[in-house]
């Protein structure tokens, strides 16, 4: 290669007009216009225009005609002003371009398998066999130089912070309490395997026991999840751990974090506190525990409403302590039977048995359930409503509460998405708070840890936990963004006493919490400081930054829904001359 590039495709500009040039990059588009060819040089900085002209050199011009889109080249000309009719002002170097007296053809490219434009019609499976030409597209390049940016924002604020970056080990115990691990045979002791780490969780806490009170990492963590549109199973988080702590010092210091990253990435400036809603709060106003709440528009509680009702299906579920609620909406007030059916059939989608309605006019109620209700139930649902000429009354009910609340949530956000009621430049952050400590797997028949088993119980509730674990609240918090949970955390348990109490209200035996966890255990007694911490999701809090619909918008080489890498062809199978040295026979599951 004999021209080296001198500058950059997005460094150009009048202020070096005459001066001689050398660039490289990508043909990115070409034009012939009367004998003189314009052709769009790319990189990953900029566009820049180059003129071939037959009259400064022939043989260049007739060269530089055989060239073709995504060829690589590098050319040296001279930088001059474009007349005033070509100037482009959406282009960074649209004031100049480069007539050039050099060219040399680096390689040649064949027909692409499909468009490097952003607004091409591509299916992501086609874009992500062949990511690297997918990469060339500027969106997707903005996007993964933000989520380099937001890295170093992270290790700078963090840094700043007194907080020390320690890197946790890949391969680790196979725990698994929660999500599947990701398994590694080891060739050396046949029949033993390693896994993939699904977050340093324990290795993060051994080291607070270690006295490196301030811990933080950006790490790759691993789970085998069955298969979900917008989860990937390798994932990166941004890991914090501290020593000496409370709820509120962690809190307080990533509110922090976050007014660093949307001052530094989106010139914004953000207040804090955040608001915060206790599990119960936003579950029986929003129907969830990351509500978004760009749009107020909150569930009402129906269910005292019903207890005596003649409507027999109402009643039988606030009498079986179930839960009523509505939702009363005056822009859906003109829906036509068609749409009101498309929101029943929604959540009968989303597991639902359907959903009632009424429709308010004046001080009347009418359409759908009306005729099942006494006039006293009218005046009571009418008292609810605020005074809105008209609107449409969505009511659902189930006799499990949370099962009743999370399909009105559902309901909530679909509704605010078809008559446009999110604010889509309004950003809302808030903490959930007061979460229990454990919910109840039917299939397990047993109490599952709702965040992770090392979280700590509220200590004025220690004593329920042998006795009503259901009552337990966790000291975790979840930061949520425009209705995404973008980090969650806790306060550990530091000592083992309680960790063992926390083990047997999971009903996990003496036996089995040592040979899962007896490293921790004796860890915790030798002097085990306070401690807490939180981990951010890396990738969502990338995607919301940079504005993108997906999170493989903001990763260079991610796996598609099903957990396919479609590019190198992975999963594959091993040879049986690899199989045989990990000592493993394959059978297959033909389903």
């Amino acid at each position: 290669m004999n021209l080296k590039r001198t500058h950059n495709c997005g460094a150009l500009n009048l202020s070096l007009a005459g001066n001689e040039v050398i660039l490289n990059g990508w043909v990115d588009n070409w034009r012939d216009l009367g004998g003189v060819l314009f052709i769009g040089l790319r990189d990953r900085y900029g566009i820049t225009q180059l003129v071939f002209s037959p009259e400064l050199s022939k043989k260049i011009y007739e060269q530089a005609k055989k060239l073709r889109s995504e060829y690589v080249i590098a050319v040296r000309g001279k930088v001059r002003k474009r007349p005033k009719d070509a100037l482009n002002p959406d282009m960074k170097t649209g004031e100049i371009e480069v007539v050039c007296s050099h060219l040399e053809t680096l390689n040649s490219s064949k027909s692409l398998p499909f468009e490097l434009k952003d607004y091409a019609d591509i299916s992501e499976e086609l874009r992500l066999k062949y990511r690297y030409l997918d990469l060339r597209r500027p969106l997707l390049q903005k996007n993964l130089i933000m989520r380099h940016q937001l890295a170093q924002i992270t290790r700078r604020f963090f840094n700043t912070h007194g907080f020390i970056e320690i890197e946790t080990p890949f391969l680790t115990k196979s725990t698994p309490e929660g999500a599947r691990d990701f398994v590694v045979p080891s060739r050396i002791y046949n029949g033993k395997f390693y896994a993939l780490p699904q977050s340093p969780q324990t290795y993060k806490q051994i080291l607070m026991i270690s006295g490196f009170d301030r811990y933080f990492q950006i790490v790759k963590c691993f789970r085998d999840e069955d298969l979900r549109r917008d989860r990937q199973p390798e994932f990166t988080q941004v890991d914090v751990e501290m020593s000496f702590i409370d709820e509120e010092d962690i809190m307080g210091l990533m509110e922090r974090y976050m007014k660093d990253l949307f001052s530094e990435l989106l010139e914004l400036d953000i207040t804090f506190p955040f608001p915060r809603l206790t599990y119960r709060e936003a579950m029986e106003n929003y129907g969830t525990d990351k509500p978004d709440l760009r749009f107020d528009l909150k569930i009402q509680n129906l269910t005292s409403i019903f207890s005596r009702s003649g409507f027999k299906v109402f009643r039988s579920v606030a009498n079986a302590g179930g839960f009523i609620g509505s939702l009363i909406l005056p822009e859906a007030a003109r829906f036509s039977r068609k749409q009101i059916d498309e929101m029943n059939q929604y959540i009968k989608t989303v597991g639902g048995a359907g959903v009632a309605h009424l429709k308010k006019s004046g001080d009347l109620l009418d359409g759908g359930i009306s005729k099942f209700l006494t006039d006293h139930e009218r005046a009571d649902i009418l008292h609810n409503v605020p005074n809105y000429p008209e609107a449409l009354i969505f009511i659902i009910a189930d006799n499990d509460s949370e099962k009743a609340q999370t399909l009105l949530g559902f309901l909530r956000q679909k509704l605010a998405e078809n008559l446009d009621l999110i604010n889509h430049s309004d950003i809302k952050l808030s903490w959930t708070v007061d979460f229990p400590l454990l919910e109840f797997d039917t299939a397990e028949n047993r109490y599952m840890a709702r965040h992770h088993p090392f979280t700590s119980p509220r200590t004025d509730e220690l004593d329920l936990l042998a006795s009503e674990p259901w009552k337990v609240h966790a000291r975790a918090y979840d930061l949520i963004y425009n209705g995404n949970e973008i980090a969650g955390g806790s306060i550990r348990i530091h000592r083992r006493d309680i960790q063992e109490k926390m083990f047997r209200a999971l009903n996990i035996s003496p036996a089995e919490a040592d040979e899962k966890f007896g490293f921790l255990l004796e860890a915790l007694e030798y002097g085990t400081p306070p401690h807490g911490g939180i981990a951010f999701g890396f990738d969502r809090l990338a995607m919301l930054l940079a504005g993108a619909s997906s999170i493989r918008d903001v990763i260079a080489f991610p796996k598609t829904s099903s957990a396919l890498a479609l590019m190198e062809n992975a999963p594959t199978p091993l040879s049986e001359r690899q199989l045989k040295e990990l000592g493993i026979s394959v059978t297959i599951d033909k389903k």
